[in-house]
């Protein structure tokens, strides 16, 4: 990592001329983003370019190009020599762009001075049928969010419909899904294998050298060409610059079955590539046939008939994404076939130390200067510990991206990346955020590993916490005490989102209890800025239940504990709980007893969100379909606009301009019994509602996180995802 004022060539070129100052011709690959350019560990198409320049490979980026007019931003580059890497964004673009509601959003948090029009709807799509019209011999791979997300049949509420894979609608060569160093080195060590090999479908230039083609990428991904890179040796091809290790890392990357390729296959030459997503013609061009083990789901065709068939597909997608060990899954869409090739094992310790090592400068490129891109802002002084959340939610994605297991970095690493921030312009000692997708789930992993491996659970702790998770805090909070010893630093703050059923879980162990109540204790004195904020969700077990959430009253113990240790210590810090409205299965009642129960508590909420459907969750799968994917049970879900902004107005009893609605809305389900548990005595007089008021304030939109995603993803991006938390 620079610490230095980086120059022009220290970023990955994104000009003609930053290439010739590198004294390239030509490029290996170019990355097309549709985020500003951040060199930084947070932002996926810098770690990717990253990545494959530790590689020895001539890597170009053209950050957010012009997909207007003649389309010269995908010409400046020229032709790649490998292919075109499409990167989306860290957040899916449609939510980035619109809120819950479909309303444009304020500001582009990926943009620089937060621009709306340097990125169209869809830039998978609008990118990659542009570079296939502009060059239709180079292949074209996919990555990030929005593709990992749309690997299969999903449904798009901003289109109100079911697409098929993004891989049909946007005509690419692969996708690579979820975090993606390991099919990336994969893909590229048999990649070069092939242009060794004078493959006939190869293209040559002027001076003899080869030139991968689609037609030539295709038979390699097929499994119709043979390499010397074997899947089975991805792993080790990480160019590990630190040999560190953690006593808390993860899980090991290396396979129990050491002479097989995730899915089963035997490791070698013609092998899938793990974690690939590829399109086939038939069901016999499919690598191998279709295999008594391979997972066939219900065909797109079938699905939009039947939606329970969706519901009854996305439990297995969503299972096999989460697997350690995970079988390939099949869908036809049309006269084509979709292949998903399951997941890598996690990475390990030194692997993950590798990708977050690599010579980032931290910083955007020099093209911004004078800009402000919110994203950064929001990231540029946090540190990411780990990647994974076994928490399972049902709104979440972030699992289905980063996976279920917690893949830790070292501490060493850590503490290598704090000390660069603390030589970054305009630090001031204060650390934004130590965490990750949870900000307490590092180094948890199960006590025996080999259950892990054939465990089938989306979540590690619901509807109960595993006996075989070992809750251990000691690890994190060894790091906190270290980070605090770097010089320059002046405090650390905690900014994701804390688990606090993980605080208060009873975990039959003195040691792991007492380290529990520590953490609880150091994060309150220590690393609140003033206010923590926690996502309790809903108040609803009912609700709860089907969000994978713990009961509520969880919420009132950490509360407890929360006031107690402030009123100890003569401390006046505020708790802020996070809340999701329209979620499926919440009806309007629910939504009441929530604003009673936050009354009770003496909370005027303010950090609320309306539920989003994105794609990949299990949440919009119940909203989309009317089916629990886990029980095929039907599921009420508020779907119109009039019924989600009737829920969402119970967020805001304490405003004088909502009380006649929501009395009116009580009154019209039945039930103003309500009423006087809301309202107290002297502002609810039980009126007649006939005798209302002619003048009445106009409803106001309150400042809302509308998305469960938009805020996951804007700080727990290596990077989610989305997802969500």
């Amino acid at each position: 990592m620079t610490t230095t004022q980086p120059q022009l060539t220290d970023f990955l070129p994104t000009t003609r001329r930053e290439m010739q100052l590198r004294g390239w011709e030509q490029a290996d690959v170019i990355l097309l983003s549709a985020d500003a350019y951040v060199d930084h560990p947070s932002f996926g198409a810098a770690v990717i370019g990253r990545l494959l320049e530790a590689e020895g490979l001539r890597v170009a980026i053209i950050p957010q190009p012009d997909w207007h007019g003649d389309f010269r931003d995908f010409k400046k580059l020229g032709r790649p020599r490998l292919w075109f890497g499409v990167a989306p964004g860290c957040m899916d673009s449609m939510v980035n762009k619109y809120t819950a509601a479909r309303r444009l959003r304020s500001e582009d948090a990926y943009s620089p001075d937060g621009r709306h029009d340097l990125r169209p709807e869809y830039p998978t799509i609008v990118y990659t049928q542009i570079v296939k019209r502009l060059f239709p011999d180079v292949p074209v791979v996919l990555g990030g969010i929005e593709a990992s997300m749309r690997r299969l049949m999903h449904y798009d509420y901003w289109q109100e419909r079911f697409r098929p894979s993004i891989l049909v609608d946007s005509g690419a060569d692969c996708i690579i899904y979820g975090m993606g160093e390991q099919p990336t080195l994969e893909l590229t060590h048999r990649v070069l294998d092939l242009l060794d090999s004078r493959h006939p479908d190869l293209a040559y230039d002027d001076e003899g050298n080869a030139l991968l083609t689609s037609a030539a990428f295709r038979q390699l991904i097929a499994g119709n060409v043979s390499t010397s890179s074997l899947s089975s040796s991805s792993s080790s091809s990480f160019s590990s610059s630190s040999s560190s290790s953690s006593p808390s890392s993860s899980f090991s990357s290396s396979s129990s079955h050491p002479s097989l390729v995730p899915g089963g296959f035997p490791a070698g030459p013609f092998s899938p590539i793990p974690q690939t997503v590829t399109l086939h013609s038939s069901a016999a061009s499919i690598p191998g046939g279709i295999r008594p083990d391979d997972i066939v789901l219900h065909s797109f065709e079938e699905c939009l008939l039947n939606l329970r068939l969706h519901a009854e597909d996305f439990h297995l997608i969503e299972e096999q994404s989460n697997r350690y060990e995970a079988q390939r899954l099949i869908q036809q869409t049309g006269s084509q076939w979709v292949v998903v090739n399951p997941p890598y094992p996690p990475i390990t310790t030194e692997e993950i130390d590798h990708s977050f090592d690599l010579p980032y400068t931290r910083l955007p490129h020099p093209k911004y200067k004078d800009k402000r891109i919110p994203a950064y802002e929001m990231i540029r002084f946090s540190v990411n510990m780990h990647r994974g959340c076994f928490g399972g939610c049902a709104f979440c994605t972030i699992s289905a991206h980063q996976g279920k297991f917690v893949v830790c970095r070292s501490k060493k690493s850590i503490l290598r990346e704090v000390e660069a921030i603390t030589h970054l312009p305009d630090f001031r000692g204060y650390l934004s955020d130590l965490g990750g997708p949870s900000a307490n789930m590092y180094g948890m992993k199960g006590r025996n590993q080999k259950a892990c491996r054939k465990c089938h659970r989306p979540s590690c702790i619901h509807p109960e916490v595993c006996p075989n998770l070992c809750g251990d805090h000691r690890p994190l909070l060894d790091i906190y005490h270290a980070v605090a010893q770097v010089p320059g630093i002046k405090r650390a703050f905690i900014g994701s989102g804390v688990r606090y059923d993980l605080l208060l879980h009873d975990w039959k162990d003195e040691a792991l209890n007492k380290a529990a109540a520590d953490y609880t204790r150091e994060l309150i004195l220590h690393h609140v800025s003033g206010r923590l904020k926690v996502a309790p969700e809903h108040t609803s077990d009912t609700v709860l239940s089907l969000m994978r959430k713990p009961s509520f009253r969880l919420f009132h113990a950490f509360k407890r504990r929360f006031d107690d240790i402030n009123r100890q210590a003569g401390l006046r810090q505020q708790i802020i709980p996070y809340f999701i409205s329209s979620h499926p299965g919440c009806r309007e009642e629910d939504m009441v007893q929530l604003a009673i129960e936050t009354r009770r508590l003496d909370f005027q909420l303010e950090q609320v969100q309306d539920f989003t459907p994105t794609p990949m969750t299990t949440a919009t799968t119940m909203w989309a379909t009317g089916y629990d994917p886990d029980t095929l049970q039907p599921v009420f879900c508020a779907r119109t606009p009039a019924e989600k902004q009737t829920q969402r107005m119970f967020f805001f009893w304490y405003r004088p301009e909502e009380r006649r609605r929501i009395e009116q809305e009580l009154r019209r389900i039945g039930r103003p019994d309500l009423l006087k548990q809301l309202f107290d005595n002297e502002t609810y007089k039980a009126h007649d509602p006939h005798k209302a008021h002619e003048t009445h304030k106009t409803h106001k939109t309150h400042k809302t996180h509308d998305s469960h995603e938009s805020y996951s993803s804007l700080k727990n991006k290596n990077h989610k995802p989305h997802k969500k938390k």
